[in-house]
This record gives C-alpha cells, structure tokens and sequence, in this order.
C-alpha cells in the first residue's frame, strides 16, 4: 500500500513539475523574442547587415563595476548553443575579450544569426558582439 501511495505522490509530483516547466518555455521563448525586436536582430536586420558587411555587430550597456571572466562568458554562451536545439555549440566558435565577443562559423537560417547574437548578448559580461556567421543549408 505505501508503495502505491508513494507512486502516486511521485506521479503527481512529476505531472506538475511538467506543467511548471511548460508555461516557463513559453515565457523564456516569449523573452527571447521580445530581446530579438529590441537589439534589431530579425531575420530581415540580420540578412541586412550580413549583406552590407558580412557580419551582424550589436553592443549593450555595461552596469558599474561589472566584472569580465571571458572563460565564463565563453562557457556560458556555448553552454546556451548547447542547450538551444535551433544552434550548435560545434558549428559556433565564441571568443572573448574583455566582454568583447566574436561569433565565427555556420547556422542552418538567417534567423539563427540573429538568435546566436541575442543569447550571446544577454550573457552577464559581454557589452559587445559581432557576429561573422555564415548561413548554409544542412543535409
């Protein structure tokens, strides 16, 4: 009997856990988005840019006194490609340098050059990104 009312609990624990996280995914997808109008990094900004100069380069505001560890904002970057099923942590090279980032490789879209500088960009530390990703279709 313990054992079914213990199966019980686990099964409605996991059942709301599932809810839980449903309704963050949409919100963070929702954040996302919004931060993508907001730094011009469309699908129509980014094939703008990459035409003009071959790369996409957004900055944002350093806060005061905010501290730059580049092996931690290049292994939080990679660790967002990685968790992202859109990007690839091994197709993007990301370089650090004093919060100055640069973003090297191939996505599959245009849009995806806009997503890798946006999450780029919202990493604590990085007041810069310039983005020399080139689009080519995957098989």
């Amino acid at each position: 009997m313990k054992a079914i009312f213990f199966f019980l609990l686990g099964a409605a624990a996991g059942a709301y856990g599932m809810y839980v996280y449903a309704g963050r995914e949409s919100e963070a997808k929702d954040s996302v988005s919004a931060r993508l109008h907001e730094w011009k990094l469309d699908p129509d900004d980014v094939r703008t840019d990459l035409g003009k100069t071959g790369e996409v380069v957004r900055a944002r505001a350093r806060a005061a006194g905010e501290q730059i560890n580049d092996l931690r904002i290049v292994a939080t970057i990679k660790a967002k490609y990685i968790l992202d099923r859109d990007l690839s942590a091994t197709d993007i090279h990301v370089q650090s340098k004093n919060g100055q980032v640069s973003l090297n490789g191939t996505v599959s879209a245009p849009e995806f050059v806009g997503k890798a500088t946006a999450l780029a960009l919202d990493t604590e530390g990085v007041s810069n990104v310039t983005a020399r990703i080139s689009v080519q279709a995957r098989p």
